[in-house]
């Protein structure tokens, strides 16, 4: 018999099944038998049970993750949430990351519309941004009911998913922030390829002895570029020792991060910045991250492109260290990450917060980190990082140890103006468009416009 003859023989059983249940259920009740007798309910149950299945609930969950991740988290978590929930199906969607804001127009649009995704991705460190604008929903109450225990995740990964005092997403993954070098080039620049640079001075000497023009005058080899990869202005300024807040909020005026602005700008004269983005553009053509063809020499970037290792199989030797840090300062990583939210307006709170449950706690971290190119995760569970036994790779161990006393972006509700900010003026320092200085201290007069425009529709939202 073929496939579809069973399935067709299945359904009818399933039917007669019913059909039987249902009528005895009538017959016992019509006998005397109470409404609240175990024997009633648990026919009840069952008979609810099928219908529940039959018609499923569909969740929205829309994501901003690219590569892989549909196809992948299809097959390892989703699949298997379904199969747990059968009365539960989920529709995935891609919705794209506006510009350097780490966060999509499209979503909020579709809140703002009533048309909201029951469950979406977000990036923790706007999460104070969106609480703050009604975006997305309180689950404080789903956290205490259900028992969520915010020791189970690292602490500073939970203090991002909180506003005011309130809960608003479950943490999924974590990432952090450090030197991937290529000891290759060290050696052939007549350097110690087991002594990666531990200073900024350090690291300029060697990173200038690996610049390599061909005859047509065209780089197609670089020691460092302070912008590639995690080169963010803040990942520079922590490790010049600016700490970014002024009276707990944004301050992009510190004196050290005026400093890292300048030390990114000098990279950008001294090597070019037209040649130098030709460069760039011209690795392109590997489709793969920069630091696995090969033809840099450092690059600051995160745990996730450890899989690029397994995926391209380098034929050089390579490591990973701690960034380097001014003269006399600790060097220092930030931590960043995703969360799992339901934004407001969501139709399927319960259905939603099942799914995420399921997602962001043990089984789901399990399942997403031990699927086949899952190399370079790591979870936001202590717990479950020692159950996968990541410390056993001296590479991922570097950003584990960091996680401790690593920083996070402040929670504020300028947090995204303020990455979008930072990656403007960064853009223009390179580009001779400005002193940093100056632009530094514009957008914090940007920070400070937008701060006070969002506080007041607090002010006049808590009134009405």
């Amino acid at each position: 018999m073929g496939m579809r003859g069973l399935n067709s023989r299945s359904n009818k059983i399933a039917a007669v099944f019913l059909t039987f249940m249902l009528a005895l259920l009538l017959l016992l009740i019509m006998s005397g038998c109470r409404i609240s007798d175990p024997g009633i309910q648990a026919i009840k149950g069952l008979a609810g049970e099928k219908t529940a299945h039959q018609n499923p609930t569909t969740i929205q969950f829309w994501f901003s993750i690219g590569g892989d991740f549909q196809r992948d988290f299809q097959k390892y978590v989703i699949d298997e949430f379904e199969k747990a929930n059968p009365d539960i199906k989920v529709k995935m969607s891609f919705a794209e990351e506006t510009g350097k804001t780490h966060v999509s127009d499209k979503l909020l649009t579709a809140i703002a519309a009533g048309n909201a995704p029951d469950v979406a991705t977000f990036d923790r460190f706007a999460i104070g941004s969106w609480a703050a604008k009604g975006a997305i929903d309180d689950i404080t109450d789903l956290i205490q009911r259900d028992g969520i225990d915010p020791n189970d995740y690292y602490r500073s990964v939970w203090e991002e998913t909180n506003y005011k005092g309130k809960v608003y997403a479950l943490p999924f993954l974590v990432d952090t922030r450090a030197m991937y070098y290529n000891k290759t080039l060290m050696e052939k620049a007549g350097f110690d390829p087991n002594k990666p640079p531990t200073t900024m001075e350090e690291l300029d000497r060697m990173a200038e002895k690996m610049f390599l023009k061909n005859r047509n005058g065209k780089y197609e080899q670089v020691g460092f570029l302070p912008w590639m990869g995690q080169g963010s202005l803040f990942t520079h300024g922590v490790n010049f020792g600016a700490s970014f807040m002024t009276n707990g909020e944004f301050d992009p005026t510190e004196p050290q991060v005026v400093k890292a602005l300048q030390w990114m700008a000098a990279y950008a004269k001294k090597y070019d910045i037209s040649s130098l983005n030709g460069f760039s553009e011209s690795l392109a053509q590997y489709e793969m991250e920069p630091f696995w063809t090969g033809k840099v020499g450092f690059e600051f970037q995160t745990n996730w492109i450890l899989s690029g290792a397994q995926q391209n199989k380098p034929d050089f030797e390579w490591g990973v260290a701690l960034m380097p840090s001014e003269s006399g300062s600790p060097s220092l990583s930030w931590i960043g990450g995703n969360a799992l939210i339901i934004p407001h307006g969501a139709k399927n709170r319960e259905a939603a917060w099942r799914f995420i449950k399921f997602v962001a706690l043990k089984e789901g971290n399990l399942l997403w980190t031990r699927r086949p190119n899952g190399k370079g995760l790591i979870t936001s569970m202590p717990a479950v990082n020692e159950q996968l036994k990541l410390r056993e790779d001296p590479n991922i161990k570097v950003f584990l140890d960091l996680l401790t006393t690593a920083k996070i972006r402040p929670v504020s509700p300028v947090a995204s103006f303020y990455w979008a900010e930072m990656y403007r003026v960064r853009d223009l320092a390179l580009n001779g468009k400005g002193v940093p200085d100056a632009l530094l201290k514009e957008a914090k007069k940007n920070m400070d416009a937008e701060l006070a425009k969002i506080l007041k529709y607090e002010q006049n939202s808590a009134s009405q």
